[in-house]
Parts: structure tokens; C-alpha cells; sequence
């Protein structure tokens, strides 16, 4: 039995640290770090910032369908990776702009979650169309202002934007709740995605 040829080396991305970067556990640290072994420069990896919101207009959700991997052809709300330079209520407002061409005014914090398996944190506003234009831009395949009867539950890109649109019902028309956070629960356990029950 003939022994396969190696797989080609994987070529270098724009995010690999140099090679002269080393994985070990700097002096006075407690988990392995990308440590430079010409200056020890310590380069820290740390979680990305997720920005979005759930948008309404005269009650109605704005959503939008991922023209980009992943999770390409499915349902989401307008969200994405905060820049460098901004806050996280103009990082919503960039990525619904972005996202359905749409103007906002942020109302006020709606959830923060965290999803330590790929390294993000998902902060989501509630917000209020200024008007009910929209379009569906470059990383949208579509974009539409759904009841909340129409919400296609199945088709949602990610646990959370069930969530975050479980917990907009939730506290719909009241200003006294805190923000949520990861639930616990059934809805912890929402995926595939499909709609809560009692909403």
C-alpha cells in the first residue's frame, strides 16, 4: 500500500503571526500566549466585539439575508464586528447601514452575550427606524420588514438571533428590564433554530 503524498503547506494569511513568534506561557501570566522570542512582545488574542440591533418600524422587524459565508442564505439581524475608532452604538448603526441601507436611532441596550466556542462577544441594541427606507446592501441578498408572525424561525443564521429576538418580544413596550444576557433553559438549547415556544 503506496503511502499518500503530504498535503500541501498551508499558505500564509494576513493574521499569522510572524515565525519568529513562539506559543508559551509568559513569566507571571497563566495560559499560553504568542510571545515574540527576539523582544517578548506578547501578542494577546482576544475576544471580537460584536455589534447590532433589532430595528423596528410601526412594528415591524428588520431583517436581512447573508449574501457572505458563513451561514450564507439565512436570516439575521443587522450586525457585525465593531471598528477600531468608534463606539458600539455607532458600530450598529454602521452595520444596519451597512447591512439594509437603513437609518436608525439607537433606544437603548437590549442584550449582551457571550459565545466563548469562536472568541466573540454579541452586544444588541433596540432601535427605531427613521424611516422605512431600505435596501439590502452588499452582504445582503435581501432585506425585509417582517411581522412578528412572518419571522422565519428555521432559516435564522444564529442562536443569537434567536435570543436576541426572544428577548426583544420579551420586553416589548417596557423600559424597567435589564439587559439580558446568555440564557439559560430551553432557549439556551435553540438549534436548529426554530421559534421559542410561547412567543
Amino acid at each position: 500500500m503506496s503511502t499518500p503524498p503530504p498535503l500541501p503547506e498551508r499558505p500564509r494569511l494576513p493574521w499569522d503571526p510572524p515565525d519568529h513568534f513562539e506559543k508559551r506561557i509568559p513569566d507571571g501570566d497563566n495560559r499560553e500566549r504568542l510571545v515574540c522570542a527576539r523582544c517578548e512582545f506578547i501578542h494577546y488574542q482576544n475576544p471580537k466585539i460584536v455589534a447590532g440591533a433589532v430595528c423596528t418600524w410601526n412594528d415591524r422587524i428588520l431583517l436581512a439575508k447573508r449574501a457572505i459565508e458563513p451561514r450564507k442564505g439565512f436570516w439575521t439581524l443587522p450586525a457585525g464586528y465593531m471598528e477600531l475608532g468608534e463606539t458600539i452604538e455607532q458600530a450598529a448603526e454602521r452595520e444596519v447601514r451597512e447591512e439594509a441601507c437603513a437609518a436608525i436611532e439607537i433606544e437603548r441596550l437590549l442584550a449582551m452575550y457571550s459565545v466563548p466556542r469562536i472568541g466573540q462577544v454579541h452586544i444588541m441594541y433596540c432601535a427605531r427606524m427613521l424611516s422605512a427606507d431600505f435596501a439590502a446592501g452588499t452582504e445582503s441578498e435581501e432585506v425585509a420588514l417582517l411581522d412578528w408572525a412572518d419571522i422565519p424561525w428555521d432559516q435564522l443564521a444564529f442562536p443569537t438571533v434567536v435570543w436576541a429576538l426572544a428577548h426583544f418580544h420579551e420586553s416589548r413596550g417596557r423600559t424597567d428590564f435589564a439587559p439580558y444576557s446568555n440564557p439559560t433553559g430551553d432557549l439556551a438549547k435553540m438549534w436548529p433554530p426554530r421559534k421559542p415556544a410561547g412567543l
